[in-house]
């Protein structure tokens, strides 16, 4: 039998969603991807990720929660292409769909959209939608890839440039759904570069873009061999905080002061 809850924009009648938007006016989009996560893990890491995020993140706020939206689960995933089990959309796709659904709940009345996203690679197409958005309903739209805690995720583990199905998704997975997990099958591709400034974990590197075949075999980046669910307990707790604090930030402040807080 489904619950029901009071932030999910899907389980109300239209009346209630219009009582609520007098009482908040902000909602979280999951986004995520259907793609290979490795010979370990399954493919819907970054859908199952974004949504459950998504979801505890609204249950941890506080009232009135922010509405959460269905999750978008496929997004700009070419590079995987060569792995079976990945479906990809065009950027081109990704960001009309996202600019429709942006200008739709404009209209709804609603004036801030918190893209919660579970992909990497959909970020630049993502951020270009936000722009779009706010520069024709002239709402606040931000893109969080996860710029609210990977800073302090990389100080919880072993591997550089560990950023696909290597040693943090693989324990994020371990602490909520140990039993897709094949660890047996977990391996170690650490990604190391000729140049420091390609490092994914440089706060100096340059945002480039590669097939994951040219980089690795499994379709593993990092090790996912060092993966624990002890780890991945201590990563859901401090995103779920991050975002929390975040999200209650642009929640509680109104439009105009999102720009410029005046005293």
């Amino acid at each position: 039998m489904t619950t029901r809850h009071s932030f999910l924009w899907e389980q109300k009648t239209w009346p209630e969603i219009e009582a609520y938007l007098k009482t908040v006016d902000t909602v979280i989009l999951p986004t995520g991807a259907i793609e290979q996560h490795g010979p370990h893990l399954p493919v819907d890491i970054d859908f199952y990720d974004a949504k459950y995020m998504a979801y505890q993140v609204a249950h941890a706020c506080n009232e009135p929660k922010p509405l959460v939206l269905p999750a978008i689960p496929f997004g700009v995933s070419y590079h995987h292409d060569s792995f079976k089990g990945t479906l990809s959309v065009t950027n081109n796709a990704l960001s009309r769909f996202v600019y429709d659904l942006g200008m739709s709940l404009a209209k709804n009345g609603v004036k801030k959209i918190i893209i919660l996203n579970g992909h990497g690679d959909n970020a630049p197409t993502l951020s270009y939608a936000a722009q779009m958005i706010n520069r024709d309903a002239k709402i606040f739209v931000c893109v969080d890839t996860g710029e609210t805690s990977d800073v302090d995720l990389y100080e919880l583990i072993d591997t550089p440039n560990d950023i696909h199905a290597g040693e943090i998704e693989t324990s994020t997975t371990l602490a909520l759904r140990p039993d897709m997990v094949q660890m047996d099958k977990a391996v170690n591709e650490t990604l190391t570069f000729g140049s420091k400034f390609l490092d994914y974990d440089n706060e100096r590197g340059v945002k480039w873009y590669a097939h994951t075949h040219k980089l690795s075999e499994s379709g593993v980046m990092g090790d996912a061999t060092k993966a624990t669910a002890e780890k991945g307990q201590k990563m859901w707790d401090i995103m779920i905080q991050n975002m929390v604090r975040f999200v209650e930030s642009i929640k509680n402040t109104p439009l105009e002061e999102l720009y410029q807080k005046r005293y």
